[in-house]
Order: structure tokens, then sequence, then C-alpha cells
């Protein structure tokens, strides 16, 4: 069985995700969603709102099952039996940051392939901070994000919430 992951905050998650992620889960047996969590870094959503979010989303998917995990990504894949890991990349500074990540799991653990897959050209300007940037600000965010992820944000980030 070939068995991967899909690493990443999905903080929050988005339309490029679910394409990256629909796309892998024709390629693989099993994909593993991990859902990092860093005590150093600030997050819209906690852990168990992204688990949500994304367990809903991927419902769709018998092959893909969400975890969360605050430790090194190469430890996971050793406890699931993953040889390879996904990374999605938009332009080359993506580029750059995950064949840096990529070069420290490798060496980390030589076992673990990481493939690059280039995002879809309608996903190509989709970050994370621009999405929350505009449900701060009001904006339409119905193509970047899936609904339920759209409303979620208008409600946590949106004019008139509190966390704006």
């Amino acid at each position: 069985m070939l068995r991967a992951l899909f690493p990443g905050s999905f903080d929050p998650p988005t339309n490029g995700h679910l394409n990256l992620l629909e796309r892998a889960s024709r390629i693989f047996d099993e994909i593993h969603i991990v859902i990092a969590v860093n005590p150093n870094k600030h997050y819209t959503f906690n852990a168990e709102e992204r688990v949500e979010m994304l367990g809903e989303l991927v419902k769709e998917f018998p092959n893909v099952q969400v975890h969360v995990w605050d430790k090194l990504i190469v430890s996971f894949a050793e406890r699931v039996g993953a040889r390879v890991m996904i990374r999605g990349v938009r332009a080359l500074a993506d580029f750059a940051y995950e064949f840096e990540l990529s070069m420290i799991n490798k060496g980390l653990n030589p076992q673990v392939e990481t493939l690059f897959i280039p995002t879809d050209p309608q996903y190509f300007v989709l970050r994370s901070t621009s999405i929350k940037e505009l449900a701060r600000l009001g904006g339409d965010i119905s193509k970047m994000v899936p609904p339920m992820v759209a409303q979620a944000l208008h409600e946590r980030l949106g004019p008139g919430s509190q966390a704006s």
C-alpha cells in the first residue's frame, strides 16, 4: 500500500489544498493529512477547529485521514508507514522554502521522499495570509476557500468580529 503524508498548518484549509488532495488521492492508496501544531505560531483556528473543518471537507475521499501532530513530521511518517510526503508549490519562493525543508527531512529520515506538486493555475495566488486579510476586511473569499471555511473566517475575522 502506498501511503503519503500531506502536512501543513491548514489555517485555513483552502481550495488549493483541496485541489492538491483530490489530485493526490487518485495516485496514493492512503493519504494522511497532518495538521501542524507549533506552540510558537499564532493560528486563526485552533487544532480542533482545523481538524473539524478538514474532516468535513474530506468526507468524500475514503482514502484520506486527518491527524494533528506537534513533533517531527518524519516521526509521523514512521508511525504510519508512509514513505512519501506531498508538498504543494505555487512559485519559486515556495519551492525554495519547501526544498530546504525536504533536505532537512531527508537528513532525518532518508526513507521518506518529498514530492512537489505544482498548484493548478486557478489557485496560483491562494495564500492563507492574504485570504485571512481579505476576510478581515470583509472581502469576497468565496472562490478561495470552501463555503464553510469562508463563513468561519468571516465570523472569526470579518468586520465587526471581536478578533478584527
